[in-house]
């Protein structure tokens, strides 16, 4: 227990200093989940940490570094429960389905992903983003593993699946993370274009169809 260092103590050694890291990752998390990302300010995640807010950059550059973090954790975490849920054989529209719904099951992994290219990593050291895109490089190798299997394709046509389903689904969800609309009384046309670009459907249809494509080249190259 002497190693163990509480959030509000002082960190002296490398373990300690490793655990309060993780501790504030932990709130900061929590408060994300409950604020989402525009109000997630570092003002506040410091007084919920009970922490100084000068001492929250002694483990994180910026805001935005603690965001890449949190996506990092969060693709770890959805792609080993992705992985293990996916059988030795399944269709294309299987596949997309159980892709769908175990990245949605994960409150952190798909609001980050939408926002990493376009407002995170243009706020990170590049050492940083670098040991970010290996992570990232990693887990879509483990993902594309189990794909080829379950799809029955050779391992570079199951990179291109992965790749092509992140592309895919940043587009897709990128819809729900507008305000909700859902307890509002709207006109039945508004509701109904609001219903017509659900994530849901609109991804796994189209999901299917370009899986399906692609067993289709894999197949005709064999």
């Amino acid at each position: 227990m002497g190693s163990v260092v509480a959030i509000n103590q002082r960190a002296r050694s490398e373990e300690q200093k490793t655990f309060r890291r993780n501790a504030v990752l932990k709130v900061a998390e929590l408060y994300f989940l409950e604020v989402g990302y525009e109000a997630f300010s570092m003002s506040h995640l410091a007084k919920r940490a009970g922490v100084a807010k000068g001492t929250l950059y002694l483990y994180f550059e910026t805001r935005e570094e603690i965001f890449l973090t949190l996506y990092e954790q969060s693709l770890i975490r959805w792609s080993q429960i992705f992985i293990n849920d996916l059988p030795v054989s399944m269709t294309s529209k299987s596949y997309a389905q159980k892709l769908y719904s175990t990245a949605m099951a994960d409150g952190t992994f798909l609001p980050l992903l939408i926002r990493l290219e376009h407002i995170i990593e243009h706020n990170v050291a590049i050492p940083r983003l670098i040991s970010s895109k290996q992570i990232f490089i990693h887990q879509v190798d483990a993902i594309a593993k189990v794909t080829s299997i379950a799809l029955t394709l050779n391992k570079p046509r199951a990179i291109e699946v992965v790749k092509t389903m992140g592309v895919l689904l940043i587009g897709a969800t990128q819809g729900d993370q507008a305000p909700s609309l859902d307890n509002e009384e709207l006109p039945k046309d508004v509701r109904d274009l609001i219903d017509s670009f659900s994530s849901e459907p609109l991804f796994i249809k189209n999901a299917a169809r370009i899986i399906e494509g692609i067993r289709s080249e894999s197949f005709t190259e064999t």
